[in-house]
């Protein structure tokens, strides 16, 4: 018990001691904290007087520096606006000087003014004085002429025009022999010697084929029982068949070359097998019609090949493969444009330019007529239209729309192919009319000699390519006669269509008769 007693009463000690140190380390943080709080009062207190003397003072700096700067922009704008009031004077003054300009040319104007009104007033006057003595002076004349003014004018008109025609005619003799002596050399040599490099061969076709019969009893197979093989050929074909009396032979009748060159080509297969019925002769012309497309093909590569021309698209080249089949006043229009196209090159080199368009746009200026059978349009714009579809050049395109005169040519290409077209076409024996073109073409051309004043009488030769006019020596002098050929040559070529060129020859003939007696 003592001993419990004891153990409580050390702790309870124990405890004493414990709140007493707690307390005793509590008052002393205490006076340690108070006095460091008065130390922290003293430096803020410090730190902020000394903040507002630095405060005081940079205020103080920033209303001296706005002070400046308010001066500085007082003096820059006073200076400003003194600049300002200084220009605007100037400007017063210039508008005063201008001002007083105006005034003084307004007063010279007007001085002018009146001057001019005077000078027009006088010279009014002095005209109506011109006036009347030109008329006394015009009355004059006509009482000492004996003419009036009008037949004065007349007069005199009539020997101007006497005089203006003969010296229209000697400067065109004198220019066309100038003309002739520089270019007449030239050009003969150059057409020449196209032509001499170039002897085509000149065949002539008809719209009609034959076809040779090995005896009479086949034109009974051919036309079949009751016909119906020959109409199944006619059908096949689009051919007419002429069976007459003539022996040993058929005619195939039809405007279309490359059908008429199928027909026949069909019918001598089916004569060499003998067999003729309408199946067999269907399929003999389906293989003719290969055959023929074939050589088609083979021709206008050929034509390609020997000219050297080169990028021409496959079906220009079968529609110049068509041509074979194709004429044009009995002359075979492939081998015109192969004449054509040779004679371009030739011209072209002559002239020093390159012959490679020439030549294309020689061989091409007639594709066309491989077309015209088959659509509407003239062959030229057929042709214009199958070189365009097929990407030919702008050169080539143009001289097959100028070739015949539809555009004007407008390149030396264009010129180059129409003047080989017309040599082709005006080779002798290159084509041929029939009787009744032939004779109205001579007759035209007598008329349009025959209707010139002073023409007596007009003969066409030499097939039409050349006309021999007499004139009345007492209406046409010489000096007429060179001014008279070329208008008779100007009427020609606007009424006329011809191939190759006329030769207009005017012959006139003074006689002296007189008799003895």
């Amino acid at each position: 018990m003592p001993t419990l007693i004891a153990i409580i009463c050390i702790v309870a000690a124990a405890l004493l001691f414990g709140v007493v140190g707690v307390i005793v380390g509590i008052n002393y943080r205490k006076s340690v904290a108070e006095k460091q709080i008065g130390s922290a009062e003293q430096e803020a207190n410090k730190i902020v007087s000394e903040a507002m003397k630095t405060a005081e003072a940079k205020k103080k700096e920033a209303v001296l520096e706005g002070k400046d700067e308010i001066h500085r922009l007082r003096n820059e704008s006073e200076k400003e606006l003194a600049d300002r009031r200084r220009e605007v004077q100037r400007q017063e003054r210039r508008i005063q000087q201008k001002e007083e300009n105006l005034d003084k040319k307004m007063n010279n104007l007007e001085v002018k003014e009146e001057k001019v009104s005077k000078k027009l007033k006088d010279a009014e006057a002095k005209v109506a004085e011109v006036e009347q003595i030109k008329k006394s002076q015009f009355e004059m004349l006509e009482r000492i002429s004996g003419y009036t003014a009008e037949q004065a004018k007349t007069y005199l008109l009539d020997q101007l025009d006497g005089e203006l025609a003969h010296e229209k005619s000697v400067k065109i003799l004198e220019y066309e022999e100038q003309l002739k002596d520089e270019s007449e050399k030239l050009a003969r040599k150059m057409i020449s010697l196209s032509i001499q490099r170039l002897a085509a061969e000149q065949v002539s076709e008809a719209t009609v084929s034959v076809v040779a019969l090995p005896n009479d009893e086949m034109k009974g197979r051919i036309i079949g029982r009751e016909g119906r093989n020959i109409r199944a050929i006619e059908n096949a074909t689009g051919v007419d068949l002429i069976i007459d009396d003539t022996p040993e032979a058929i005619t195939l009748s039809s405007f279309e070359p490359v059908r008429r060159e199928i027909a026949r080509v069909a019918l001598e297969k089916l004569i060499s097998d003998g067999r003729i019925h309408p199946a067999r002769i269907e399929e003999t012309i389906e293989k003719a019609r290969r055959e023929v497309n074939s050589k088609i093909k083979q021709a206008g590569e050929r034509a390609v090949l020997d000219l050297g021309v080169r990028g021409i698209h496959p079906e220009l080249v079968k529609l110049l493969g068509k041509l074979r089949y194709r004429t044009s006043y009995g002359q075979n229009v492939l081998d015109h444009s192969i004449e054509v196209a040779y004679i371009s090159g030739m011209l072209a080199s002559e002239l020093g330019i390159d012959p490679t368009v020439a030549k294309r746009a020689g061989l091409l200026h007639d594709i066309g007529k491989a077309l015209d059978h088959e659509m509407d349009g003239s062959h030229v714009e057929l042709g214009v239209e199958a070189a365009r579809k097929y990407k030919e050049s702008d050169a080539v395109i143009h001289a097959i729309q100028a070739h015949h005169g539809d555009v004007e040519a407008k390149t030396v290409v264009a010129c180059i192919v129409q003047a080989a077209d017309a040599i082709s076409a005006a080779r002798p024996g290159a084509r041929r009319e029939n009787l009744e073109n032939y004779i109205k073409r001579l007759q035209k051309l007598e008329e349009v000699a025959s209707s010139f004043k002073g023409v007596d009488s007009s003969y066409a030769i030499q097939a039409g390519r050349e006309i021999r006019i007499m004139v009345k020596p007492e209406v046409v002098g010489d000096d007429r006669m060179a001014s008279l050929a070329r208008d008779i040559c100007k009427k020609i070529e606007e009424d006329l269509e011809y191939p190759g060129q006329i030769k207009v020859n005017i012959i006139r003939e003074s006689r002296a008769v007189d008799f003895a007696k």
